[in-house]
Parts: C-alpha cells; structure tokens; sequence
C-alpha cells in the first residue's frame, strides 16, 4: 500500500497517527503494539473533531509521567519491545540528530522537550499504523517550515528549531506556515519511512484520512491529509530466450537454471516438449531485462551445448508486493505479500525445519499466523 500525505499546515507526530487512524488503521492495533513497550500509566484516544469545517480525528496522548526529560536510550530501549523496525530507525534519527547538534555520541544523548513518553506513544504508535495498512512506500507534499521563534530548554530557538532541520535533510520544503508547523518527531518519523517528495504518485486510490492538529487556525482547517492507495501495475520490456534440448540432463538444465537466476535473470524455467520424429525434450526459458539478455545467452548456450536459440521481447506485468518478517521458533522467516495473498519464503523454511526438525507445511502455517 502506498501512503501520500499532503501537509498542507505542518505535520506532528500527533497529526500523523490521527490521520493514520482517520484512514481505517486500528486502534486497538496501536495500543497492543504500545502496550509491548512496558509503559504504563497512559491513555490513548482518538475523537472526531470539526477542523474548521472539516470532519477530522485528533489523538490525544495522556501519561500519569509527565517528566519530558530522559535518556534517548531510555526511549530506544522500550520501543525496541514492540518489535517496530520504523519506531526503531525514528528514534535512533533523533538521538543522532541531537547528538549532531550539541556535539556528544548519539548513545549519550538526553532528550529535553522530547524525552516523555507521550514521544514514545507517538512514534510507536504510527509504526503501529503503517504496519497495521501495510504500507510499503511513503510519499509527501513538500513541508511548509513555519516561522517565529520557540522557547526551549536551551532557551529561545528559531523555528524550525535545529533538531527539525537535521531530521528534514533531505526533505523537500517550502515556505509557509507560522509558528512550529513540523515537529522533530513528525520529522524523524517521515525520515525513518524513507520518505520520497513530490507530486502523488500513480496509484489505485483506496482511503483518505484527516488528523487534526491541536491548534485552530483563523482561515484552514489544521489538518494533515493521509491517502492510501493501491500501486497501479507497470508494463516493463524484457527479453525471452528460449532453447530446445533433447540431450541434457535434469542435473544439467537445473544448474543452468541456478546459474541464469545468479546472473540476473528474472526467471528460469523449463517445460516439457516434443520434437521432431517423436523425441521427448525440454524447452528451457530464461527471463531477462534487455541489457543482460546477451550476457545470459552466452552462458545458455555454453553450459547446455545448444546451437541456437529463440528471442522475444515481451510485456511483463508485476504486481506490488512487499515482504514482511516473522518469527517462528526463534529463526526469521520472509513473507512476500501480494495482492492475493501471502507466502513464506521457501529457504526460510528450510532452515527452520533443519533446526527445529518440524515438518516445512506446519512451519509454513506457523509463519502465516504469526503475522
């Protein structure tokens, strides 16, 4: 699934997973995966709200801690319970961005105005969310900067105040906005998801969101929009090639295959023929870009022993996929997710029957549940 977020009056960690909610992830998917932290004593709800006239969904995070200062490690160490890469790769952004910043490693940073948990719950929560819509690829309109000043723990900043800067390099920006319109953790947040900027890209749309910030704008509504939308399939040229071979091995044509796919192929594959005065063969294909198609037709022809071969340009059609990890008796296995359906990769499974001496079907069923 592909997400494209139009900030049109800032983004906040908040605003994100409101909008995030607002376009059909779960709550309860949000609060199992915060849970997982070993934070207590917080509260997480989500209401409909009018946003200057439009209907939107606000978070609020409450915590019985309200200290906002703690070690960037304390934070990092929770959140790895949860088992949220994203959440992960988030917080780690913003202990190197503070660490860059006041010019100490990133392990020994202390968080000031970051440092509650309501941070935690934020970043957490989100990872939660796109997780939960299976989002694979993140998109966004460029980020107004805001203007003014801040006043912090180091006293008065400029907005966007450093951290924000570090977190949004690389980040397509704009002018606009007063006051704080990004937030270091709607910054880092966007970083760790591999963010790409610009125009929406062509997709399927499926759902739209709306997060509602917590300040009331005079003259739009504050609000973060979230669509979601299914990749639309791309048509690319690639190249057969195809031989006839009625004198090579089962060994043989499976080697070859191994060495076609090691080479860059996209495919390889042999199907059964006959040919001429009754002869029973195999029809060997290989799949290929262009560009490799005259590389990989060397390497046919010298290890099957042909004297020729067949090339056609075809349309191959892909559909969007993205893998996903589990764990099944404590070895990692990759869930290729399709628009049909999802299965567990085979030399994953492999390697855990060799480990664990339990049949590869169970293992396979073991690995669907456990997403």
């Amino acid at each position: 699934m592909i997400l494209y977020l139009n900030p049109g009056t800032g983004l906040a960690g908040d605003m994100l997973l409101a909008a995030l909610l607002d376009a059909g992830a779960s709550p309860d998917a949000v609060r199992r995966a915060v849970a997982a932290t070993g934070l207590t004593g917080w509260r997480l709800t989500a209401e409909r709200v009018d946003a200057g006239g439009l209907a939107a969904t606000r978070v609020r995070v409450e915590v019985d801690d309200d200290a906002t200062e703690r070690p960037a490690a304390e934070l990092a160490a929770m959140a790895a319970r949860a088992g949220l890469p994203l959440a992960d790769a988030a917080l780690a952004a913003i202990a190197e961005a503070e660490g860059a910043i006041h010019g100490r490693p990133a392990a020994e940073v202390h968080l000031h105005e970051l440092g509650g948990h309501d941070t935690l719950v934020d970043v957490v929560g989100c990872a939660a969310a796109l997780r939960d819509l299976r989002v694979s690829e993140v998109y966004s309109a460029p980020l107004p900067l805001g203007g003014g000043t801040v006043r912090t723990r180091h006293g008065v900043l400029p907005v966007p105040a450093p951290a924000t800067l570090a977190l949004l390099a690389g980040a397509r920006v704009r002018g606009g906005g007063t006051g704080e319109t990004v937030t270091p953790t709607g910054a880092a947040l966007l970083r760790a998801a591999g963010t790409g900027y610009g125009p929406p890209p062509e997709m399927t749309l499926a759902a739209t969101g709306y997060g509602a910030g917590s300040r009331v704008l005079p003259d739009r509504p504050n609000v973060v929009v979230a669509m979601l939308g299914e990749p639309v399939a791309q048509a690319s040229r690639q190249v057969v090639l195809s031989v006839n071979l009625d004198d090579v091995t089962g060994e043989v044509l499976g080697y070859v295959i191994e060495r076609a796919l090691g080479a860059g192929a996209a495919d390889a594959w042999v199907t059964p023929a006959v040919m001429k005065k009754g002869r029973p063969a195999h029809v060997l294909h290989v799949l290929a870009d262009p560009e490799r198609a005259d590389r990989l037709q060397e390497l046919v022809l010298a290890e099957t022993g042909g004297l020729g071969l067949r090339r056609a340009f075809v349309d191959k059609v892909a559909l969007p996929r993205h893998t996903e990890t589990v764990e099944i008796h404590g070895r990692p296995v990759r869930v290729k997710h399709g628009p049909a359906g999802a299965k567990p990769e085979y030399d994953d499974l492999v390697q855990v029957a060799a480990a664990s001496g339990r049949p590869l079907r169970q293992l396979a069923r073991e690995a669907l549940d456990a997403l």
